[in-house]
């Protein structure tokens, strides 16, 4: 006998298997389980020798009047060649008891004569002959379903066992492999309802930035999108299998979008910053007409646009004000966007928290976006009294709200590596035994199930996926239902419906979530996006690409990769950034200016880099000595896409000095734009040089008024003392000829007079010089006056005199 225990722990494990098999434990039949700690590093002996694998069974549920093929593998792990080597079935002599003794079996390892039933009999065994050590042989064995005499309708276990003889030792079973045979003869009564979700998820694809010109060119992170898309990727296998399955299609509009978009021209934008021509759109239009085909007329569920993670919301998004908010803008979009691909309204009240599990905190926040309908697992709910048997999904948890609780079991059954034929063959069978054992656990009871399989699911998980449900269409023990009708169903009262604590969240799936840091940037991203799209003159080019972004920075794909989640925030913040520094006041080439005088022009340039115009912005300059330099007022600012403008501010000084002036964009609701510009005014508004200049102005203005004024009052007074007198005149003495004979022409201020004598004496100076008593000392001598006087008159005027005056 082959084993590893001694002592007091191979006794026990003696007397606890003689306990379950009911017989007596027989040399060289039975290999005992390993001690405890001894399981880690099983040894290739025993019933362990061969390595054992079932690649395929068909018909996954077999008639009573079908012929079963199984075909498969061994391999000789042991050192020593097997002789004699044979494979032949082995059968359980009754069906499994419930659904938990399925889970047993599918876990035992090695071989037990009394656990693993009775062999077939041997003219359906394949006789391999010599297996030499490390070699691999490949099988094959055709039976009738009839000859395995299988009695009534039950999950049976079936084993594939490897038989012969290593070196000293005798003939033994040295490997063997466990599935399961549901096996359903007759008619089941009151079929279970199977409630299957069909997902359709992928990770973030796009980035926020777009090309450089007005056609907005998207540009991918990579281009694997397109490759799960192509024949045989994961996204065409699921839309390929699904179309002609019993599900109910869950999509993330996100995916929709991406897809979309790649039917267009567009761009990979590569880690290094360089970018390229992507050139997926064939398989992407093919992908999108496939979808539409398959989806028509079928029930559709969409999750909130970008899949977020609603668990990381409640545990660390509610700690950053505003991170709520964009999960309903998440669900708005994904109706709309569902609307516009599909041509009509999908279901947007389901959340699907990540792996089904909840808590209260993710109650609430998927809630508060409008879901009614929370997608939980089972073993997400707690019961005081569950009953021994699977209830139905349906479960009311208070508030208004339905949770469906997924079946654990058959949500988690394709989760593992599916890329080999031996573990999809096995995961089929294990799936189709507990479907069956549901039914045949409660016969006459019946139920409403959901499976909720994981996100993401690889082409060949999804190919195993498809292979078990088109395996139920052959049972008659399940019939397909939509989600739609399975809320309506009746909850089983029995059935567990509280829900846990915050503490009660898994502590592996707490480790996966966003960080708070995380919600942190959103909000920044989000602030900043709300301050660059209040100036621009198409906003929407803008916030549709960065609005979309920011949803899936708080994607579920996420979980796991902190590293590729944080460089994907930061790259939407650079991004945007960079855009919002576009538009930005031009550094002054002198950082000082000069204003002389009281008043002067202060220009200031505003340009915009940006595809599109922007406006509603406000220039404003900040004196920091506003008692000595006003910078005026601030000035309204519009400029066309790729222009400049220059905004000029009327200055008024009021000393001089040095002045540091400091200038800022805001928008309309009075936020700073941008950063600020400072540049020094030199203010000269007075200097001495300027004040001399006033100063001798004004006194020959006042020097003209006190001078006209003389003059003016003189001639008054000679008007006035002429008649008085009565003699010694100037106009009772004889005149010469060319004489005017006026005391007018004297006056000054008459222009008309004096511009009409040419040869007159200048009108200046010479009434104050003329000796007027002359005149008077000689009445009657009118000749010699007239001849004294004729030379004074015909001189040259002085043209220094006409200038001063």
């Amino acid at each position: 006998m082959q084993g590893t225990t001694t002592g007091p722990a191979r006794r026990w494990w003696r007397k606890a298997a003689a306990v379950l098999a009911g017989t007596p434990l027989l040399a060289g039949l039975v290999q005992l389980p390993a001690a405890p700690g001894a399981e880690a590093a099983p040894s290739a002996t025993g019933s362990r020798t061969v390595d054992v694998s079932i690649n395929s069974l068909t018909p996954v549920v077999p008639a009573d009047d079908d012929t079963i093929t199984v075909t498969g593998r061994v391999s000789n792990d042991g050192k020593s060649p097997v002789d004699g080597a044979r494979v032949g079935l082995r059968v359980g002599q009754t069906p499994l008891s419930s659904r938990g003794a399925i889970g047993i079996v599918a876990k035992r390892k090695g071989f037990s004569a009394a656990e693993d039933g009775r062999a077939v009999d041997a003219e359906h065994t394949v006789k391999l002959g010599r297996l030499p050590a490390g070699a691999s042989r490949e099988f094959s064995m055709t039976l009738p379903a009839e000859d395995l005499d299988l009695g009534e309708a039950g999950v049976y276990q079936l084993g594939v066992a490897l038989s012969g003889r290593t070196a000293g030792q005798y003939d033994q079973v040295l490997g063997i492999e466990r599935t399961f045979l549901p096996w359903q003869p007759g008619e089941a009564r009151k079929p279970t309802k199977i409630g299957y979700l069909w997902p359709l998820v992928s990770t973030p694809h796009l980035t926020a930035r777009t090309g450089s010109d007005q056609q907005q060119t998207p540009q991918f992170r990579d281009d694997s999108l397109a490759a799960e898309l192509a024949p045989g990727g994961r996204l065409q296998q699921l839309v390929a299998l699904g179309k002609d399955l019993p599900v109910t299609w869950v999509v993330d509009p996100d995916l929709l979008v991406s897809v979309e978009m790649m039917t267009k021209e567009y761009e990979i934008r590569k880690p290094d910053g360089s970018v390229t021509k992507g050139e997926g759109q064939a398989v992407a239009r093919q992908w999108m007409s496939d979808l539409l085909a398959a989806v028509e007329g079928r029930e559709l569920v969409t999750l909130p646009f970008a899949d977020p993670d609603l668990a990381s919301l409640a545990h660390r998004g509610t700690k950053v004000s505003g991170s709520i908010s964009h999960l309903k803008t998440a669900t708005d979009l994904a109706v709309k966007t569902g609307e516009t691909i599909f041509g009509r309204k999908p279901r947007a009240d389901f959340a699907w928290p990540v792996n089904g599990a909840v808590d209260t905190s993710v109650i609430d926040v998927a809630t508060s976006a409008g879901a009614r309908n929370i997608i939980t697992r089972g073993d997400s709910l707690r019961g005081e009294d569950e009953p021994p048997y699977t209830t139905s999904a349906v479960r009311p948890i208070g508030g208004g709200t339905t949770a469906l609780a997924a079946d654990t079991r058959l949500s988690t059954a394709f989760q593992g590596d599916m890329t080999g034929a031996e573990n999809s063959t096995l995961a089929v069978q294990e799936f189709l035994a507990h479907t069956l054992m549901v039914n045949r656990e409660a016969p006459g009871r019946e139920r409403s199930l959901v499976v909720a399989p994981q996100r993401r699911p690889t082409a060949h998980q999804a190919r195993a996926m498809a292979e078990a449900l088109e395996g139920l269409r052959a049972g008659d023990w399940t019939q397909p239902q939509e989600l739609r009708d399975a809320i309506e169903e009746k909850p089983d009262p029995r059935a567990a419906t509280r829900v846990p604590g915050v503490r009660s969240y898994p502590e592996a799936l707490r480790k996966q979530e966003l960080p708070t840091g995380a919600f942190e940037d959103v909000q920044r991203t989000q602030n900043a996006l709300n301050g660059f799209t209040v100036i621009l003159s198409e906003p929407d080019r803008v916030i549709t690409p960065f609005g979309n972004a920011i949803l899936r920075e708080m994607s579920t794909a996420w979980r796991g990769e902190p590293r590729a989640a944080g460089a994907y925030r930061e790259s939407v913040e650079d991004y945007l950034a960079g855009l919002t520094q576009e538009v930005k006041l031009i550094e002054k080439a002198q950082k000082k200016l000069t204003l002389s005088g009281r008043s002067g022009t202060i220009p200031v340039t505003v340009q915009n880099n940006l595809l599109q115009g922007v406006e509603g912005l406000k220039l404003v300059l900040r004196s920091s000595s506003p008692h000595r330099l006003d910078p005026g007022e601030p000035q309204s600012v519009e400029i066309g896409s790729g222009h400049s403008q220059t905004v000029k501010f009327d200055t008024t000084a009021n000393a001089n000095g040095l002045v540091w002036v400091e200038a800022q964009l805001y928008t309309e609701d009075g936020r700073p734009y941008g950063a600020p510009m400072s540049f020094k005014v030199n203010v000269t508004e007075i200097t001495s040089t300027v004040m001399l200049v006033i100063a001798g102005g004004v006194l020959l203005l006042v020097l003209a008024g006190i001078r006209m004024y003389t003059q003016r009052k003189r001639a008054a007074a000679r008007e006035a003392d002429g008649p008085a007198g009565g003699e010694g005149t100037a106009e009772d003495e004889p005149r010469p000829a060319g004489s005017t004979g006026n005391a007018r022409a004297e006056e000054p201020g008459d222009p008309e007079e004096a511009e009409g004598t040419g040869e007159d004496a200048p009108t200046g100076p010479a009434p104050a010089d003329r000796d007027d008593t002359a005149g008077a000392e000689a009445p009657g001598k009118p000749e010699t006056g007239g001849a004294e006087a004729g030379p004074e008159k015909s001189e040259a005027p002085d043209p220094g005199e006409r200038v001063e005056r």
